[in-house]
């Protein structure tokens, strides 16, 4: 029998509302196998046992209250919850408890969900990672900036959890970890409550171990009525686009994707290569210029009032960030806009794109969480991603395959899915 901790969310609410287990059940053994776990994890910043206990009670002493009725959810630690510190990932903010929760957690709770903790955020969700090991493999890095949230899912922790992304910080740890991740189109959850890093680009998050997982959590956040996730009636026009860092990944990335082209492609998948032009080549160099600019508004405060509580990868970025001239973040902005409409151009006729989650496996040690080589193009274009994950790598870590959308075409990405996904996982 599968132990209700490694339940998915959709499950667990299905059989919580079938009165076949209860919430208070189900958090028990999430806390369980986090006391068993997390020192070696270290996924989570505030879990409060007693407090999650008894939203888990005062749920099943009532009557089923939505969706996510009794299910628990861990919140990344830059998301502000009204009952739980909230540090955003830095020594700065030790103790502080805002006072209002951010909209994705008043959301979760009006559809019944139990705020089980805060997960591990790097500082700010930036580049200076926090404590949190990959649970496959404690010497391996989780990823970032959502490290706690993908470990804690990865982990059986907690069924859902939720994260951001400025540039890879949502797909590349699912990569990592081996959980369904979606970030969706740009703007789609609201943003109210949530710590900024780079505005232009910061975008939330959800995390799970299904599809039927993700879809569920999204509609809830979006406040819009949960229904059954199923296939597209037919298989969808792929574009594999390989991009123009391609050769960054490795070669197992290189087989599993060229593989799984091969594959959708015999189930009766329309495949065409997707080659972006020379336009693209420096999106990588203008990501980075924009979010360094913002960043070093965004981090104001701290920086002025807090210096000696900022670390030095941040403090670096910021002074980048003020270097870069006003007239140059403009002319980056504007090519990002020429390029966002030059990408859907590009894409007419397709439904969805293939291209890798990650370069590879997570690589060994905690100093960094990885680049963001195969995630930053898709979300500068505010597509929509989601990490399958799909293969397992030469070191016996997990590996994803990333699908994206067009923009707003999030309930497409999700039906193709199903269907790739049922193709490709070993």
């Amino acid at each position: 029998m599968t132990a209700l901790n490694e339940l998915t969310a959709s499950e667990a609410a299905r059989r919580i509302a079938a009165g076949e287990i209860t919430s208070e059940a189900l958090v028990r053994a999430c806390l369980e196998r986090i006391e068993a776990r997390d020192a070696d994890v270290a996924a989570w910043v505030v879990v409060d046992p007693e407090y999650a206990l008894e939203q888990a009670r005062v749920l099943d002493a009532g009557p089923v209250s939505g969706p996510l009725h009794g299910i628990p959810v861990g919140f990344k630690d830059v998301i502000d919850t009204a009952d739980l510190p909230t540090r955003y990932g830095s020594p700065i903010y030790e103790g502080f408890v805002p006072e209002a929760d951010a909209a994705c957690v008043a959301l979760t709770r009006a559809a019944g969900g139990v705020v089980l903790g805060k997960t591990v955020t790097t500082e700010f969700a930036g580049r200076h990672p926090g404590p949190t090991a990959n649970p496959h493999n404690p010497a391996h890095t989780p990823g970032g900036s959502s490290s706690g949230s993908a470990a804690a899912v990865a982990d059986f922790q907690v069924p859902l959890a939720m994260g951001t992304q400025t540039a890879g910080s949502m797909i590349r740890p699912s990569a990592y970890c081996g959980v369904y991740g979606l970030k969706p189109t740009f703007g789609l959850f609201s943003f109210a409550g949530v710590h900024d890093l780079a505005e232009t680009f910061d975008t939330l998050g959800v995390m799970g171990r299904s599809l039927d997982d993700i879809a569920l959590f999204r509609a809830v956040l979006m406040a819009i009525d949960a229904v059954p996730l199923e296939a597209a009636e037919s298989p969808p026009r792929i574009g594999f686009c390989r991009t123009p860092l391609w050769d960054e990944a490795d070669k197992a990335t290189h087989d599993h994707l060229e593989d799984a082209a091969a594959r959708l492609a015999r189930a009766g998948a329309t495949v065409t290569d997707l080659d972006l032009p020379s336009d693209f080549n420096d999106l990588l160099t203008v990501t980075w210029r924009i979010i360094v600019f913002e960043m070093a508004r965004a981090l104001a405060h701290e920086k002025y009032a807090h210096p000696d509580g900022v670390s030095g990868k941040a403090h670096s970025m910021i002074v980048d960030g003020e270097a870069t001239p006003l007239e140059t973040y403009l002319d980056d902005m504007r090519l990002v806009e020429r390029l966002r409409s030059l990408i859907h151009e590009l894409v007419d006729g397709t439904d969805i794109i293939l291209t890798p989650s990650a370069v590879g496996e997570a690589h060994v040690g905690h100093s960094d969480t990885g680049p963001v080589t195969f995630n930053f193009l898709w979300h500068v274009m505010n597509m929509p991603a989601l990490n399958i994950p799909a293969f397992t790598g030469p070191l016996g870590l997990p590996m994803g395959a990333q699908l994206v959308a067009c923009r707003f075409d999030d309930d497409a990405l999700l039906r193709h899915a199903v269907w790739v996904d049922r193709h490709i996982r070993s």
